[in-house]
């Protein structure tokens, strides 16, 4: 039997989705543990941004505490070693854990964003999902949206400013929103999971959005409601050859798709495949592969559409380079519905984790100049 393979899942982390991603992670890991392929090591981030090592940090960070450990746990950055370094702080013994690949299931702000796939590059491991720049791009929901529609990808109307320009120029602001027209959609530049995301009705909504909206990022949204908006999500999966699934529906339980319709009430309807027609059907697809390279995503994705009811037109929303990963969340349902079940699905993108590793080994990091000006000074 070929020795198993070592797969690091990270979980928790410090963002506003952490409870998220601890039901993510664990229905990770207990599908992982039941493929003989894979050796699991747990590893658990807690609100202080304190790594730990064990099975059953998991259970003890869903109390909101963190485990009380001698032990200080890092990652190598020796490309010799490449794995997981455990210092005992009070016997000051180093031991190195081997890790082949990472997974992180880390939803949000420094585990979605790219900050903590840099460090999964330096470290010199192969990693699932998106890489550094795709993640961040996808993150941002401002800077997103400019490439989606310089690609030709159609999205709603919006500004854009910072807290800074909020707390000066809070009438400027306001007018340049009410130009676009209630109603009005306030984000956070910078969170997933419908984390700090409201909707305004009138003048006095819009100005509780933003002082929200600013509580989680220093960026803020504002752009155009498509009022009982119809809500497509396609998942892809692949690396150059990017597939996607059929399309799902979200039927909200409330007026939008909040935090607390997506986790908290349980009475959202998740509708599998779309109600909609063999073309929109092929069309949305098309522009959901078409939005994924356009940010240079890699691994996975789910991309989100809105659909104007009155219309039929279709705006893309964004691209979730790490959606929720339960077995029962929308981006494994929409593979299983194409033909891929939860366990194959998640040895497909490890698989592309190795894929996207040794594409990237292939680049030269050796350059010598004919003129050699470098050593002349």
């Amino acid at each position: 039997m070929d020795k198993k393979i070592n797969v690091a899942v990270f979980f928790g982390g410090v963002s506003g989705e952490h409870e998220v991603s601890l039901v993510s992670g664990n229905s990770i890991i207990q599908e992982l543990k039941k493929n003989d392929k894979y050796n699991v090591i747990e590893i658990g981030i807690g609100k202080s941004g304190k790594w730990f090592l064990g099975d059953q940090v998991l259970e003890t960070l869903k109390t909101g505490k963190e485990p009380e450990t001698d032990e200080s746990v890092f990652f190598s950055l020796d490309p010799a070693e490449k794995g997981l370094v455990v210092i005992k702080n009070s016997e000051n013994k180093k031991e190195l854990i081997k890790v082949d690949v990472i997974f992180p299931v880390l939803h949000g702000t420094n585990g979605e964003d790219g900050t903590i796939q840099g460090l999964f590059r330096l470290s010199n491991i192969p990693y699932v999902g998106c890489n550094v720049p795709s993640s961040a791009l996808a993150m941002d929901k401002i800077l997103s949206k400019r490439i989606f529609a310089s690609n030709g990808l159609n999205v709603v109307p919006d500004i854009f400013f910072t807290r800074k320009d909020w707390k000066e120029n809070q009438e400027d602001i306001i007018k340049k929103c009410e130009e676009i027209g209630y109603n009005l959609f306030i984000k956070p530049a910078n969170t997933g999971s419908s984390v700090g995301i409201t909707k305004a009705h009138n003048r006095e909504e819009l100005k509780e959005g933003i002082e929200l909206a600013s509580k989680y990022d220093f960026m803020v949204q504002v752009e155009k409601s498509i009022d009982n908006a119809r809500e497509i999500e396609v998942a892809i999966l692949g690396n150059d050859r990017p597939k996607a699934s059929v399309a799902g529906e979200i039927a909200p339980s409330g007026e939008f798709y909040d935090y607390a319709a997506k986790y908290e009430d349980g009475q959202s309807l998740t509708i599998v495949p779309a109600r909609i027609t063999d073309k929109q059907m092929k069309d949305i697809q098309e522009k959901a592969v078409k939005a994924f390279i356009s940010l240079g995503c890699r691994g996975l994705s789910r991309v989100d559409f809105l659909m104007d009811p009155k219309t039929d037109e279709i705006y893309l929303n964004e691209i979730n380079t790490l959606p929720g990963f339960t077995s029962i969340s929308m981006y494994p349902k929409l593979w299983e519905a194409s033909g891929i079940k939860y366990g194959k699905l998640l040895e497909n993108v490890i698989n592309l984790a190795f894929e996207e590793f040794d594409e990237k080994h292939k680049n030269s990091t050796n350059f010598q100049s004919k003129n050699d000006w470098y050593k002349k000074g």
